[in-house]
């Protein structure tokens, strides 16, 4: 962090901190960016206009990761951009080039765990989806989620069996 954590800091400082993590985590939900951008401007929006302001950067932290996660989540829920996307991709032709099969093949795997983690319950692909894209630790999380640590290393576990177990059921195909 660039700046002391005094209780004395610009909503720069925060944006600065913050942004980089957030835009990691609403993409990771998301998967489209500038839709990720909107909903993290949306984010520091409201925390600008905060009445209150948090005690610290860290408390900042870890309000904006919250709003932006659910943000992401409502987003997601109530859009049928995302289901009609895939739809359409399902229904292409791959066009396969000689020099960009390993791309290829690297991308498809990405779309079958993408596809798999979000098929996970919201509980877990949470946890996984601010560990593992948003490169939080259990600390973090648990702030950020209102749970104990202890709860986020059981969720993880438990999402990472899961994801684990659809993975290697054949439930999703590389297409």
């Amino acid at each position: 962090m660039n700046v002391e954590d005094n209780g004395s800091y610009t909503f720069r400082d925060v944006y600065d901190d913050v942004f980089p993590v957030l835009i990691k985590v609403v993409f990771h939900i998301i998967r489209d960016k500038e839709i990720a951008e909107d909903l993290c401007q949306e984010a520091f929006l409201r925390y600008f206009n905060k009445k209150i302001p948090l005690p610290s950067i860290q408390e900042s932290r870890y309000w904006l990761i919250r709003v932006a996660k659910n943000l992401a989540f409502n987003y997601r829920k109530h859009s049928l951009r995302e289901v009609n996307a895939v739809d359409r991709i399902k229904h292409q032709e791959p066009k396969i080039q000689p020099d960009s099969q390993d791309d290829l093949v690297k991308e498809e795997i990405r779309g079958v765990v993408k596809e798999a983690v979000d098929s996970l319950p919201v509980k877990y692909r949470s946890v996984l989806i601010l560990k593992e894209y948003g490169e939080l630790n259990y600390k973090e999380i648990a702030k950020i989620l209102h749970i104990s640590e202890n709860n986020v290393k059981i969720r993880v576990y438990r999402a990472r069996v899961l994801l684990e177990k659809k993975l290697n059921m054949g439930d999703f195909h590389v297409y």
